[in-house]
């Protein structure tokens, strides 16, 4: 019998731990989305896209910094339109580098 006492309070503590992690798992869920805040309505495309329909958040699209290669979300990008194209950059001492490097390129040439 005290083989099967073992086995039943280690089933029982397995039980008991795996209900606990569960738990917790949905209390930190339920608080990142309450300090998170509701996501923002729309979508942004499915390429290059920073969490699913399945978490219950909005994909957002990530661009790339020209200037230091940093992913950033396009709503959060700094734009730049030059010549036709819309660059986006993660600060704006990435912008200022990048649009003295392009005068500094069209002064020599």
């Amino acid at each position: 019998m005290n083989f099967i006492e073992r086995v039943l309070r280690f089933l029982f503590w397995l039980l008991v731990l795996s209900w606990s992690a569960w738990l917790l798992k949905k209390a930190l869920g339920w608080m990142m989305n309450k300090a998170i805040g509701p996501a923002p309505e729309g979508g942004y495309g499915s390429e290059n896209a920073v969490g699913n329909a399945q978490d219950g958040l909005t994909p957002r699209k990530l661009v790339r910094d020209p200037v230091c290669g940093v992913y950033v979300a396009e709503v959060l990008a700094i734009p730049l339109r030059e010549g036709g194209e819309l660059l986006h950059f993660c600060s704006t001492e990435c912008r200022d580098k990048y649009a003295a490097n392009m005068q500094r390129i069209a002064a020599n040439g």
